[in-house]
């Protein structure tokens, strides 16, 4: 564009050089945008870190114009202006800005003088404005092109939050609810009411993410010292349990019989079934393998023994195992067709076989006990 569409803007001599200087590095803004992206994106995939959301824009050129007419006496070139590019990383929980702030500590080159931490604001309204915002450049460590030195010396801006946060940030735009403007008290009162329920919102979310992640490491501590009586059975329980890999010894065993090969499948669906049959606890299973195995090595001897198989599942020892426990417990044909129901969806020959198994094992040693 030329200066006569530059003069459209209305702008002062000064403010029209720095729009031309915006102008001639706009390329380089854009490449620099799409280094902190990709810096950031790849920097919380190599930390395990899940976010809302990564931005980036670069500001257009009418943004900047009105920047200018209002505050260019500011600026004395177009270096001075930090928010040319803006960044914004949205998170789920508080402290997560934490983290990701330390991550761009180490990647970027922090402006600390001004940068600056509106978390620590506490006014009654503070709470949609509680980013933290970091004025950075890009460091030559990360990126460095000696045809463009201004990629390394533009200053941009970060701002961490959390999606809380950004929606009432949002919300509270939307609104028109600007400084300059006078808004009745009691819409005041009501928008610093939900303000405050946010927040609490955003703290109480952080504090039960901590107490779960809390239950998890005690979970995998009680099951590592193998105090299994004491640890209920859930998801994270039964996970932990089977990462010690507790079936593989009677799996191996069965496998044994005819040499065969063992597929490995997941046993979560098992978790369900466990509850399904009563189990309380992993004292419970640790309980069944002790008294059932060598019952539950008969049974899977019985019905692939003198096949051809060679290769299982590496469910088998845990159905068998179960199977055992339904049977030994009294419930017979109708107990072990509700259980196949139940593991695989109803079906007519689940009741086949169950009717089979318990005409096979009518005469196993630990039938004869019942």
């Amino acid at each position: 564009m030329e200066q006569d569409d530059l003069e459209k803007y209305g702008l002062d001599m000064h403010c029209t050089m720095i729009l031309e200087e915006y102008r001639a590095n706009y390329e380089s803004f854009v490449k620099i945008k799409e280094i902190i992206l990709d810096c950031i994106r790849q920097a919380l995939k190599q930390n395990g870190m899940f976010v809302t959301a990564v931005e980036g824009r670069v500001k257009e050129e009418k943004s900047l114009a009105g920047k200018l007419e209002l505050k260019g006496h500011k600026y004395r070139t177009l270096s001075d202006i930090t928010d040319i590019v803006g960044t914004r990383v949205i998170t789920f929980y508080t402290d997560d800005v934490d983290k990701i702030a330390a991550i761009a500590e180490n990647n970027f080159d922090i402006d600390w003088e001004n940068s600056v931490d509106k978390r620590k604001m506490h006014t009654l309204d503070s709470f949609g404005y509680m980013s933290l915002h970091y004025i950075c450049r890009v460091p030559k460590k990360l990126y460095h092109d000696p045809a463009h030195p201004e990629i390394n010396e533009f200053r941009w801006e970060l701002q961490l939050r959390t999606t809380l946060q950004h929606m009432w940030a949002n919300m509270n735009h939307d609104c028109g609810y600007k400084g300059d403007v006078e808004i009745p008290v009691e819409h005041l009162r009501n928008m610093n009411r939900l303000a405050g329920v946010l927040e609490l919102a955003d703290d109480e979310f952080s504090r039960i993410r901590i107490a779960v992640n809390e239950y998890r490491r005690q979970v995998q501590a009680l099951v590592a010292s193998g105090n299994f009586d004491e640890v209920s059975l859930d998801v994270d329980t039964f996970r932990s349990y089977l990462n010690l890999k507790p079936f593989d010894k009677l799996n191996n065993h069965i496998a044994a019989i005819n040499q065969a090969e063992i597929h490995q499948d997941t046993l979560m669906p098992y978790l369900r079934m466990f509850k399904y049959l009563g189990f309380k606890t992993l004292g419970d299973i640790e309980k069944l393998q002790k008294e059932s195995s060598d019952d539950a090595y008969q049974l899977a001897k019985l019905e692939i023994g003198g096949t051809d198989l060679d290769i299982i599942s590496s469910t088998v020892s845990v159905q068998d195992l179960c199977i055992v426990h339904i049977l030994k417990n009294g419930g017979g044909e109708d107990g072990l067709a509700s259980f196949f129901d139940e593991l695989n969806g109803p079906s007519s020959y689940n009741r086949t076989r169950a009717q089979r198994l318990v005409e096979k094992t009518a005469r196993m040693p630990f039938m004869k006990k019942q």
